[in-house]
């Protein structure tokens, strides 16, 4: 029987830093939860990438790795077969520092060359890649490889017409439909920039991300089916686009119908389906130098205005798809893939790449994972014979609250390998996810990274053993490390910062257009090291362990957002001039939203100002970032220089020590807080 284990505190980072008290399985009677078989690793890719290298352990490899990433990466794209219309002359080009690193210099290629085209002429080009289901079960649509590729020409084509080609930025703004992941390839194929949108957002977060990024164009559909409801989408994104110069052109496709009407503004908006009608089956794929930008997906930091990562060509595919996934994941040829998530996020890419590249299948749902039924998530990993299964912790959150027998009711069979990522694990829907799910016998591999890494810092593989919320192993050739505040390693045991010493062909190329920040943000705070702002731990038997973000970022369902880009939306009702938005924990998202504001003189702090703050946050925001409590207060903590100490208001909010408050310039407000939560 898996061992119950006992918990230790982890240590603050210094005197100075305040965090919550996190809670680490360790081994009790039982070292692990789960130890691959022999069978399993002797199977797996990772031993046929060790016996390739000629290295005799994952151990040997990693320092081998971390002591040259340009020699990993160069055996991770030959055993991956990577394809390049021009060789590249160097992997690796570090002259102007690791911060500015390039890689596969001097090659030419295209993530559609690698994904789609390298299959034509094989067996795989007519068999089946996207398997996909609506709301209603009864709603299925299957593409063959050949087929999906015809519609990505002839997507490709249209957008060709329309003016848009190498270099435009493109939006994305699509549920989970077939045509999202089309999109997401004729944008690629032509040359352009794509620009993936959650399809939750409202009209702020649409805004400040098209406009950041120049978008000529936006890709979207009239509407989703949300929970048996017409959802609009292209009503949203109008209401965006009026304050969205840039914008020329608006492909939409219909896919609610007379569900929904969608009104259509002339000379900018066009009928998918016409656009594409007399487009040929086949488009060029453009040649792009391995380095050029390819996708442009926002991540919010701890500022108002989001970070615009920039993944190119080569980086996407050389970290998460061919080193993270295939090898140290074990995704295979003959898997089906399904992560029910969202194109606007990391996922959404994995989704498109990791089986189109190695010539799998994929599985794409549209709604939600427990709608028309509580056992809709199970179903789909049953009907669709998913082999390779991906979840968040806040999805099984919320399946959980519907007990064991939804899940005892379908044959999951099938499965082969589950995954996790998006964020920390707590132990009791970890064990009830392995017991219920995994059987106690499928690996159930950890991930994390992020969106400015292209890729994971700590991942699980068939070779490493289990405890709940644990990683088996640091990322391969990143240089991943746990440093305390002076930037040197602590041991096991001891919580650091997360931080990553080597150039790493995942990274971001920078921030879109400003390289300040892109510097500011991870590699000035130990200079020479990139500071991810995750803490970590590593425990006595060497597995790894995120304990959460080491600055304000807030993570609602998976979904990191920068306080400051809800607080805009809060004192933008004209009705509060101070707000505070922390994060706290939630049992099903994860953190739930806290909104902490000062209300503008003459304003009435009433229940009825807390409805319009409350109805501002998912107006603008989407549902999903509903408040859990709106305060007013009259006051918010600040420092001297007037910086609002959200650490201090979290702290009070969950009763925790506030630190040390001899640098804040009113604390009086910190008693005041303390007062409105006690009463």
């Amino acid at each position: 029987m898996p061992n119950k284990g006992k918990f230790i505190r982890a240590p603050a980072l210094d005197s100075s830093t305040t965090f919550s008290v996190y809670y680490v399985m360790i081994s009790n009677k039982q070292p692990f939860d789960w130890v691959p078989t022999p069978d399993l690793m002797a199977q797996s890719n990772l031993t046929a990438f060790l016996r390739k290298v000629g290295e005799s352990s994952f151990a040997s490899l990693s320092a081998r790795a971390d002591a040259d990433p340009a020699w990993l990466m160069e055996e991770v794209l030959d055993f991956c077969d990577m394809r390049f219309y021009k060789p590249y002359t160097q992997m690796l080009d570090t002259s102007r520092g690791i911060e500015w690193a390039r890689w596969c210099v001097g090659g030419t290629t295209n993530i559609v060359l690698n994904c789609l085209d390298r299959h034509r002429g094989t067996p795989v080009w007519d068999q089946t890649f996207l398997v996909w289901e609506g709301e209603d079960p009864k709603d299925r649509r299957s593409l063959s490889y050949r087929e999906f590729d015809a519609e990505v020409c002839r997507l490709a084509g249209a957008m060709t017409s329309l003016g848009i080609g190498r270099g435009d930025r493109v939006g994305l703004f699509m549920p989970n439909l077939p045509e999202t992941f089309i999109a997401f390839f004729a944008v690629l194929k032509i040359g352009a920039v794509l620009m993936p949108l959650f399809s939750g957002f409202g009209p702020q977060p649409i805004i400040s991300r098209l406009n950041d990024g120049e978008a000529k164009a936006v890709l979207t559909v009239d509407g989703t089916w949300r929970r048996g409801n017409p959802g609009a989408m292209k009503q949203v994104l109008d209401e965006a686009l009026a304050e969205v110069p840039s914008v020329q052109h608006v492909m939409v496709l219909s896919h609610l119908g007379e569900a929904l009407a969608c009104p259509m503004t002339p000379g900018r908006d066009h009928d998918w389906a016409t656009l594409v009608a007399n487009q040929p089956a086949d488009h060029p794929t453009a040649e792009m130098e391995a380095e050029a930008p390819a996708v442009l997906l926002y991540t919010s930091g701890t500022t108002g205005k989001p970070k615009g990562c920039v993944w190119t060509h080569v980086s996407f595919l050389g970290s998460m798809v061919t080193r993270d996934m295939h090898i140290c994941g074990d995704f295979k040829p003959t898997d089906r893939f399904f992560f029910m998530s969202d194109m606007g996020w990391m996922v959404g890419a994995m989704c498109a790449c990791i089986p189109s590249y190695f010539g799998g299948s994929l599985l794409v749902a549209e709604g939600t994972p427990d709608f028309p039924d509580t056992g809709r998530f199970w179903r789909l990993l049953q009907d669709h014979q998913v082999s390779y299964a991906g979840v968040a912790p806040t999805l099984i959150r919320g399946l959980m609250r519907y007990g064991d027998e939804d899940v005892k009711r379908y044959d999951l069979s099938s499965l082969r390998v589950t995954c996790s990522g998006g964020e920390a694990w707590t132990e009791a829907p970890w064990r009830w996810f392995f017991k219920h799910v995994c059987k106690s016998t499928l690996p159930f591999l950890n991930i994390v990274g992020g969106t400015e890494v292209g890729g994971c810092n700590f991942t699980g593989t068939l070779h490493h053993p289990l405890r709940p919320g644990s990683f088996g192993a640091r990322g391969l050739g990143a240089g991943v490390d746990i440093v305390n505040e002076s930037g040197q390693p602590v041991g096991p045991g001891e919580v650091g910062e997360l931080v990553l010493r080597n150039p790493n062909i995942g990274f971001t190329k920078s921030l879109w257009r400003d390289d300040e920040r892109y510097l500011d943000s991870y590699w000035r705070t130990l200079p020479g090291l990139w500071v991810h702002g995750d803490f970590a731990m590593r425990d006595a038997d060497g597995l790894f362990y995120i304990l959460g973000r080491s600055d304000d970022t807030i993570k609602v369902s998976g979904k990191r957002t920068g306080p400051s880009e809800i607080e805009t939306l809060l004192t933008g009702t004209g009705k509060v001039s101070e707000a505070a938005v922390i994060g706290v924990p939630d049992e099903v998202k994860g953190s739930a939203i806290v909104c902490v504001c000062v209300p503008m003189p003459g304003v009435a702090a009433d229940a009825v100002l807390q409805a319009e703050l409350s109805g501002a946050v998912v107006a603008g925001m989407g549902t999903s970032y509903r408040p859990r409590q709106v305060l007013l207060v009259s006051d918010l903590p600040k420092t001297r220089n007037m910086k609002i100490m959200r650490r201090v208001v979290r702290a009070v909010y969950r009763g925790e020590s506030p630190g040390d408050l001899s640098s804040l310039v009113n604390p009086e407000s910190v008693a005041e807080l303390q007062g409105k939560l006690a009463g």
